[in-house]
């Protein structure tokens, strides 16, 4: 039997990251989350996956961690707030192993990335039968223009070329 689940906004979240630094923990619960997941006898069938983050948002559930990595010059949060991905594309691999394909917009930029799907499983919690997926993927900063000279840095510390993107997302019937 086929069972197509939705995506849980309030459960899910984004963590954008850099090495040597936490960038922004994005909570569902102010950000724009939307997807399903098709499941026939616990194995993956389709899935779609969207979401739009508010990196603007000045609610208590986005957090600012490493203050020497100022947001405002980084991703210029004024003109350009919204963080977005859609998939385009689905593929299976095996039970644990899947792919996203999509679009992804940093600032005024989109390109095609490519991110890893988790399949974590299928749990009850609370009498609601959920599925959870862990996504995450390495997005080159040069690609949508986040580059050394547009934030300044005190650290010390040498920046990677990525950024890293996790989304720990929940789907429930």
């Amino acid at each position: 039997m086929k069972t197509t689940w939705t995506l849980d906004s309030t459960q899910s979240d984004v963590l954008i990251k850099m090495r040597h630094s936490i960038i922004a923990y994005l909570g569902g619960t102010t950000n724009k989350f939307g997807g399903y997941v098709s499941l026939e006898d616990n194995e993956i069938e389709d899935a779609s996956v969207e979401f739009s983050l508010d990196i603007n948002n000045k609610t208590e559930s986005f957090q600012q961690i490493d203050t020497n990595l100022q947001l405002q010059d980084f991703f210029d949060v004024d003109e350009h707030p919204i963080i977005s991905f859609k998939s385009t594309s689905f593929q299976k691999i095996n039970n644990n192993i899947n792919f996203f394909k999509g679009d992804l917009t940093i600032k005024d930029v989109t390109r095609v990335v490519e991110l890893d799907a988790e399949f974590i499983g299928v749990n009850t919690y609370n009498g609601e039968r959920k599925v959870a997926f862990e996504i995450k993927g390495d997005i080159k900063r040069q690609d949508f223009g986040l580059d050394y000279n547009s934030f300044h840095h005190n650290g010390g510390l040498a920046l990677g070329k990525d950024i890293k993107l996790i989304a720990n997302l929940e789907f429930s019937i």
